[in-house]
């Protein structure tokens, strides 16, 4: 048993003796957002969230996408009998089980949150049998990642967008944010230029400013827009098209100066590796509620760090922050409004983004996140 933490397994203990998976469950919760939020191409006012649930040897784990109610059918109808029975040990093999499990409903979108839900789990429930916090188990690389304030919705008004960004820079201390442009499919960059301007107004010259377009423009109107917003001082140009077009990432990439950066919806492997070998990005997103869990985060950032490319974390905040400690090439973990406020919600353990990072906590077992069941119930859908 490790020192300083609950009740574990003994380290070295053969995978033979590790309790085997006894069971996985599934809940859906739906949180209304706290005003309308929308980007280039789509608007919300809920998010979903799929919570998956692992259990053995008395302790369980949690993961969880953001993702469509349908993820936890197939969790329940297709996942769940090839993960349970199997060592909690082999969290690799049960990714690799499940990725075999979903070949005739199709391997992308709503099966891969599915398999990312279960796989997080997983990791979490392995951590918990062994006393330790996932980074341990990970493997350590730094204690502190670096975070970015994501939010700048264009559904926004102009105090919206003044009283989130100056939140994070003035009382946060987040020394990087980005906001929404490609207004309506790229419709009214008069305004989206406008936004822009305004958000170096409120953060004030030293900040790092970052925009993502959510695929809205068109190639040539994305070398424009990057050309009009360079007395800005923007350094990423997030999806300026759609992550789908590699040839247009890659010809903005070439005539643009900040970063280009796209990958959150890779759902494999695979979709990120054409991301890099199109020669599409400077900084490759991953997303773990998306790209198979822990496991398929993990093996896309190894990918990325064979061609000397940094990783950016999409997303989930409180997920991504022990992912991107055990990453060597991690650049910044996304701090993003809508997450970072659900993940709240739900859970006690949610960390703090003082100072532009998020330290996960050396004294807890796993992720560190406790599902608070009462609050929970009452966003509770299935």
């Amino acid at each position: 048993m490790s020192e300083g933490h609950g009740p574990g397994l003994q380290h070295g203990k053969p995978p033979a003796d590790w309790p085997h998976i006894a069971g996985v469950d599934t809940a859906v919760y739906v949180i209304p957002t706290d005003s309308p939020e929308a980007d280039g191409t789509l608007a919300w006012n809920e998010t979903t969230v799929v919570l998956a649930t692992a259990r053995a040897g008395g302790q369980q784990g949690t993961g969880w996408s953001y993702a469509a109610a349908a993820a936890a059918s197939v969790v329940d109808d297709v996942l769940a009998d090839v993960v349970v029975g199997r060592s909690a040990c082999d969290v690799p093999g049960a990714a690799e089980a499940m990725a075999h499990a979903v070949r005739n409903i199709g391997r992308g979108g709503v099966a891969a949150t599915a398999i990312s839900a279960v796989d997080i789990a997983l990791w979490d429930l392995k951590a918990r049998l062994l006393g330790e916090p996932l980074t341990a188990l990970l493997g350590l690389r730094r204690r502190d990642v670096l975070i970015y304030g994501s939010g700048g919705f264009t559904s926004y008004d102009e105090q919206q967008t003044r009283q989130q960004l100056g939140q994070w820079v003035e009382e946060d201390q987040i020394p990087r944010v980005k906001i929404k442009i490609g207004e309506d499919w790229g419709g009214n960059q008069r305004r989206d230029l406008a936004r822009v301007a305004l958000a170096r107004q409120v953060i004030g010259p030293d900040t790092e400013l970052y925009v993502d377009a959510n695929g809205a423009y068109g190639t040539g109107q994305a070398v424009r827009v990057a050309d009009e917003m360079a007395g800005y001082g923007v350094t990423w140009f997030e999806e300026p098209v759609s992550s789908e077009n590699l040839a247009g990432l890659a010809a903005v990439r070439r005539q643009v100066l900040p970063d280009v950066a796209a990958g959150e919806y890779s759902w494999s492997l695979a979709d990120s590796a054409r991301l890099i070998d199109a020669g599409a990005v400077d900084c490759l997103q991953l997303d773990a509620t998306r790209c198979g869990g822990i496991t398929g985060f993990l093996r896309g950032a190894a990918l990325a760090a064979g061609q000397s490319m940094e990783i950016s974390a999409h997303c989930a905040p409180n997920l991504h922050a022990h992912a991107g400690a055990a990453t060597p090439n991690l650049r910044h973990v996304e701090y993003f409004h809508d997450h970072q406020r659900i993940e709240q919600l739900l859970f006690d353990g949610t960390l703090d983004p003082l100072g532009g990072v998020l330290s996960p906590d050396p004294s807890q077992p796993g992720l560190g996140l406790e599902l608070r069941i009462t609050d929970a119930e009452k966003y509770r859908r299935l």
